[in-house]
């Protein structure tokens, strides 16, 4: 008998969790749709993209206007270069004792 009320219990959990997810996502895809509208008039329209939708903050620059630049910049390193960053940072580091470790020859 206490299996039944087991089963029963974990069936209704489960078709309570379903049930907030499939709403979850149906309310999450009708959010992603929604076009918004700007809640201030004063705002300038450089702020704007061109579909109308305002553009996140860190997509402008100090003056309000789009930047026009890349956000991330990465240094292609060697792998000779990358080694010796590693090994600068083991040699700082607090815990490390320099009897403790042999020069590769």
């Amino acid at each position: 008998m206490l299996h039944v009320i087991y089963l029963i219990a974990f069936t209704a959990i489960a078709f309570f969790a379903i049930t907030n997810l499939i709403r979850n996502l149906f309310t999450l895809s009708m959010e992603s749709q929604r076009r918004y509208s700007p809640t201030r008039k004063s705002t300038s329209q450089s702020s704007h993209s061109r579909s109308g939708s305002m553009l996140h903050p860190e997509l402008l620059d100090e003056t309000g206007k789009p930047i026009n630049e890349p956000l991330l910049v990465m240094r292609s390193l060697t792998v000779e270069d990358a080694r010796q960053q590693l090994d600068a940072l083991y040699d700082a580091s607090p815990g490390n004792s320099s009897t403790g470790r042999q020069e590769e020859i």
